[in-house]
């Protein structure tokens, strides 16, 4: 019998964003020890952080997997759009700064685009975070991706 694949939940926060983004995990880490976490670098050492602190030690053998990327502006931010391209990321709660511009602004674009593209839920605040962990659908969602084979086999005229 096949084993059923862990989902895999990327987790972004932009530096002012970081504190909402720990609260909602710590808030949150019931259910999120049951997935496979991917944040980039910053975040996600925040995430571990918060999850140490708040799970009780009989949950130790169900902690989370999470993986590290690099930080958003060194790179993290594509290696998730990356991951998303090739239908590794299943759901991006992305707490984005709305107030403070980005020096990486066309990397969070990009990641996006590529969120929507792909269909991929994504939660960019912690309201919709909220309604999206707390769906009956979460976990057991699989997203219908647009075929773009007639695009991909268009001709261009040179």
């Amino acid at each position: 019998m096949e084993e059923e694949r862990k989902l895999t939940i990327a987790l972004v926060a932009h530096d002012n964003m970081k504190h909402d983004l720990a609260e909602w995990v710590a808030w949150n880490w019931e259910k999120l020890l049951g997935y496979h976490l991917i944040c980039t670098g910053t975040t996600g050492r925040m995430v571990e952080k918060t999850l140490q602190e708040r799970r009780p030690a009989e949950y130790d053998a169900d902690v989370a997997q999470i993986t590290l990327l690099k930080s958003g502006p060194l790179g993290g931010d594509q290696q998730l759009g990356s991951r998303i391209a090739e239908g590794k990321i299943d759901i991006l709660i992305f707490f984005w700064d709305p107030m403070q511009a980005q020096p990486h602004d066309v990397d969070v674009k990009a990641l996006l685009r590529l969120a929507t593209l792909y269909n991929v839920p994504t939660a960019i605040n912690r309201s919709s975070a909220d309604l999206l962990i707390s769906s009956p659908l979460f976990g057991h969602y699989v997203p219908v991706v647009k075929d773009y084979k007639s695009y991909i086999e268009r001709t261009v005229k040179l």
